[in-house]
């Protein structure tokens, strides 16, 4: 499966989705992760820490969405997020749908 962490844009979200350790595992179990440059700044891992882990960066969040069947992800997506999914892939995150009617019917 091919998996994809973006990083987080909601406002003063520092957290990632997978740290290094997960990507290790999923990597080790045949999966391909890709994981946003910087995904992982705020939560204190680097970019060199995802690949040492088998991962890939990818500085293009379309390129991110566009390629993932997985994408895994902190907090729910933001409008420009949700503009990026497409049918096919599955959304790997907490929702809160029924305080948000708009993103509830965007996804």
């Amino acid at each position: 499966m091919r998996i994809a962490v973006p990083r987080e844009i909601k406002n003063r979200e520092y957290r990632v989705a997978l740290t290094p350790a997960g990507v290790r595992e999923l990597a080790s179990a045949g999966h391909q992760v890709t994981v946003q440059a910087g995904a992982g700044e705020g939560a204190g891992f680097s970019d060199a820490r995802y690949v040492t882990a088998g991962a890939r960066i990818e500085p293009e969040v379309e390129a991110l969405f566009a390629d993932a069947e997985l994408i895994v992800k902190v907090k729910e997506p933001q409008r420009e997020e949700c503009r990026r999914l497409k049918r096919g892939q599955t959304l790997f995150t907490y929702l809160h749908l029924a305080a948000d009617r708009a993103q509830a019917e965007d996804l």
